[in-house]
Protein backbone atom coordinates (compact mmCIF):
# COMPACT_ATOMS: atom_id res chain seq x y z
CA UNK A 1 0.00 0.00 0.00
CA UNK A 2 2.68 2.25 0.98
CA UNK A 3 4.32 2.00 -2.40
CA UNK A 4 1.06 2.71 -4.34
CA UNK A 5 0.54 5.67 -1.76
CA UNK A 6 4.08 7.03 -2.77
CA UNK A 7 3.26 6.90 -6.26
CA UNK A 8 -0.24 8.71 -6.01
CA UNK A 9 1.72 11.70 -3.76
CA UNK A 10 4.57 12.10 -6.38
CA UNK A 11 1.97 12.30 -9.48
CA UNK A 12 0.58 15.07 -7.12
CA UNK A 13 4.00 16.71 -6.62
CA UNK A 14 4.56 16.49 -10.25
CA UNK A 15 1.37 17.84 -11.62
CA UNK A 16 2.09 21.20 -9.70
CA UNK A 17 5.21 21.39 -11.54
CA UNK A 18 8.26 19.89 -8.86
CA UNK A 19 11.42 17.64 -9.94
CA UNK A 20 10.74 14.56 -7.79
CA UNK A 21 13.16 11.76 -6.75
CA UNK A 22 11.56 8.67 -4.98
CA UNK A 23 13.10 6.36 -2.59
CA UNK A 24 16.02 7.53 -1.42
CA UNK A 25 18.44 5.01 0.71
CA UNK A 26 21.05 6.55 3.18
CA UNK A 27 22.50 3.26 4.33
CA UNK A 28 19.46 1.64 6.40
CA UNK A 29 17.44 4.98 6.29
CA UNK A 30 15.09 6.09 3.45
CA UNK A 31 13.53 9.13 2.22
CA UNK A 32 10.09 8.87 0.59
CA UNK A 33 10.11 11.72 -1.55
CA UNK A 34 12.50 14.65 -2.17
CA UNK A 35 10.27 17.45 -4.39
CA UNK A 36 11.85 20.46 -6.06
CA UNK A 37 10.66 23.31 -8.01
CA UNK A 38 11.90 26.79 -9.03
CA UNK A 39 10.14 30.00 -8.12
CA UNK A 40 10.61 33.38 -8.79
CA UNK A 41 12.34 33.50 -4.83
CA UNK A 42 14.35 30.67 -5.26
CA UNK A 43 13.83 26.91 -5.01
CA UNK A 44 10.80 25.48 -3.28
CA UNK A 45 12.18 22.64 -1.37
CA UNK A 46 10.49 19.71 0.20
CA UNK A 47 10.93 16.97 2.05
CA UNK A 48 7.70 14.23 2.49
CA UNK A 49 6.66 11.28 3.84
CA UNK A 50 4.13 8.79 3.01
CA UNK A 51 2.24 6.47 6.03
CA UNK A 52 -1.08 4.95 4.16
CA UNK A 53 -2.48 2.00 6.03
CA UNK A 54 -5.60 0.20 5.50
CA UNK A 55 -6.15 -1.05 8.70
CA UNK A 56 -3.74 0.65 11.21
CA UNK A 57 -3.08 -1.49 14.58
CA UNK A 58 -0.90 0.68 16.51
CA UNK A 59 0.33 4.21 16.32
CA UNK A 60 2.51 5.54 13.69
CA UNK A 61 5.02 6.26 16.21
CA UNK A 62 7.00 3.82 17.69
CA UNK A 63 7.70 3.53 21.59
CA UNK A 64 10.89 5.86 22.46
CA UNK A 65 14.09 3.65 22.81
CA UNK A 66 14.16 4.80 26.35
CA UNK A 67 10.31 3.69 27.16
CA UNK A 68 11.06 0.13 25.25
CA UNK A 69 14.07 -0.49 27.75
CA UNK A 70 12.30 0.67 30.87
CA UNK A 71 9.33 -1.41 30.09
CA UNK A 72 10.52 -4.20 28.39
CA UNK A 73 7.29 -3.47 25.48
CA UNK A 74 8.07 -3.33 21.95
CA UNK A 75 8.28 -0.41 19.56
CA UNK A 76 4.82 -1.11 18.29
CA UNK A 77 3.29 -1.67 21.24
CA UNK A 78 -0.50 -1.23 20.54
CA UNK A 79 -1.48 -0.58 24.26
CA UNK A 80 -2.53 2.44 25.48
CA UNK A 81 0.15 5.50 25.63
CA UNK A 82 0.31 8.30 27.89
CA UNK A 83 0.50 11.53 26.54
CA UNK A 84 4.13 11.63 27.56
CA UNK A 85 5.24 8.04 25.95
CA UNK A 86 3.40 9.49 22.46
CA UNK A 87 5.59 12.88 22.75
CA UNK A 88 8.88 11.07 22.81
CA UNK A 89 7.55 8.65 20.41
CA UNK A 90 6.73 11.56 18.28
CA UNK A 91 10.26 13.63 18.77
CA UNK A 92 12.25 10.44 18.02
CA UNK A 93 9.98 9.60 15.13
CA UNK A 94 10.62 12.89 13.87
CA UNK A 95 13.94 13.28 14.28
CA UNK A 96 14.37 9.82 12.44
CA UNK A 97 12.67 10.91 9.49
CA UNK A 98 13.60 14.77 8.79
CA UNK A 99 16.51 15.66 10.87
CA UNK A 100 18.99 12.74 10.81
CA UNK A 101 22.22 13.97 10.52
CA UNK A 102 22.92 12.19 7.02
CA UNK A 103 19.83 13.09 5.88
CA UNK A 104 20.04 16.31 6.62
CA UNK A 105 23.78 16.21 5.07
CA UNK A 106 22.18 15.20 1.63
CA UNK A 107 19.40 17.78 1.28
CA UNK A 108 21.99 20.35 2.09
CA UNK A 109 23.71 19.12 -0.98
CA UNK A 110 21.16 18.62 -3.22
CA UNK A 111 19.70 21.95 -2.84
CA UNK A 112 19.83 25.26 -0.11
CA UNK A 113 16.81 24.79 1.35
CA UNK A 114 14.75 25.85 3.35
CA UNK A 115 13.35 22.26 3.27
CA UNK A 116 9.53 22.02 4.38
CA UNK A 117 9.23 18.43 6.13
CA UNK A 118 5.51 17.05 5.65
CA UNK A 119 3.63 13.74 5.52
CA UNK A 120 1.23 12.10 3.51
CA UNK A 121 -0.75 10.01 6.25
CA UNK A 122 -3.79 8.03 4.87
CA UNK A 123 -5.29 6.13 8.79
CA UNK A 124 -4.51 5.84 11.79
CA UNK A 125 -5.46 4.35 15.10
CA UNK A 126 -5.19 7.30 16.94
CA UNK A 127 -5.15 10.69 15.39
CA UNK A 128 -3.58 12.55 18.55
CA UNK A 129 -0.66 11.42 17.18
CA UNK A 130 -1.67 14.24 14.35
CA UNK A 131 -1.04 17.22 16.68
CA UNK A 132 2.19 16.00 17.31
CA UNK A 133 3.09 16.21 14.18
CA UNK A 134 2.04 19.74 13.49
CA UNK A 135 3.67 21.26 17.01
CA UNK A 136 7.18 19.78 15.80
CA UNK A 137 6.55 21.36 12.25
CA UNK A 138 5.84 18.80 9.99
CA UNK A 139 3.22 19.94 7.68
CA UNK A 140 -0.10 17.23 7.08
CA UNK A 141 -2.14 16.38 4.58
CA UNK A 142 -4.69 13.54 3.92
CA UNK A 143 -3.51 10.77 1.10
CA UNK A 144 -7.75 11.33 0.80
CA UNK A 145 -7.04 15.21 0.04
CA UNK A 146 -4.16 14.63 -2.32
CA UNK A 147 -5.96 12.22 -4.56
CA UNK A 148 -8.89 14.68 -4.38
CA UNK A 149 -6.84 17.53 -5.92
CA UNK A 150 -5.44 14.60 -8.40
CA UNK A 151 -9.01 14.86 -9.93
CA UNK A 152 -8.98 18.39 -10.42
CA UNK A 153 -8.13 20.24 -13.74
CA UNK A 154 -5.61 22.86 -13.89
CA UNK A 155 -2.52 21.37 -13.39
CA UNK A 156 0.72 22.91 -14.32
CA UNK A 157 2.02 19.03 -15.77
CA UNK A 158 -1.24 17.54 -17.06
CA UNK A 159 -0.01 13.96 -16.75
CA UNK A 160 3.46 12.50 -15.50
CA UNK A 161 4.44 8.94 -14.20
CA UNK A 162 2.18 8.11 -12.18
CA UNK A 163 -0.77 8.80 -14.45
CA UNK A 164 -1.64 5.23 -15.75
CA UNK A 165 -2.01 4.02 -12.39
CA UNK A 166 -4.36 7.43 -11.16
CA UNK A 167 -6.64 6.39 -14.22
CA UNK A 168 -6.89 2.89 -12.30
CA UNK A 169 -7.97 5.01 -8.93
CA UNK A 170 -10.93 7.07 -10.56
CA UNK A 171 -12.26 3.82 -13.22
CA UNK A 172 -15.74 4.49 -13.26
CA UNK A 173 -15.48 7.63 -11.47
CA UNK A 174 -16.49 9.93 -14.07
CA UNK A 175 -20.16 8.38 -14.35
CA UNK A 176 -19.05 6.06 -17.09
CA UNK A 177 -20.24 2.64 -16.15
CA UNK A 178 -17.43 0.26 -16.84
CA UNK A 179 -18.39 -2.96 -17.56
CA UNK A 180 -16.08 -6.26 -18.38
CA UNK A 181 -17.77 -8.65 -20.80
CA UNK A 182 -16.56 -12.31 -21.05
CA UNK A 183 -17.37 -14.89 -23.52
CA UNK A 184 -19.83 -17.25 -21.91
CA UNK A 185 -18.75 -21.03 -22.57
CA UNK A 186 -21.21 -23.22 -24.73
CA UNK A 187 -21.49 -27.06 -24.92
CA UNK A 188 -18.99 -27.05 -27.78
CA UNK A 189 -16.35 -25.18 -25.85
CA UNK A 190 -16.76 -27.51 -23.22
CA UNK A 191 -16.37 -30.54 -25.48
CA UNK A 192 -13.17 -29.52 -26.79
CA UNK A 193 -11.32 -29.16 -23.69
CA UNK A 194 -10.97 -33.03 -23.08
Amino acid sequence: MALLAEELVEEWLNRAGFFTIRGVKIGVHEMDLLAIRPTQGGLECRHVEVQASVNPVSYLFPLSKAEQKATGRGPAHAGKRTEAEISRGADEWVHKKFGHPQKLKLLASLAPGPWSREVVLHRLRHNEEIDHLKQRGVIVHALSDVVKELALPGAKVARASGGDFLDLVFLGSDGRTVELVLPVETEEDSDDIG
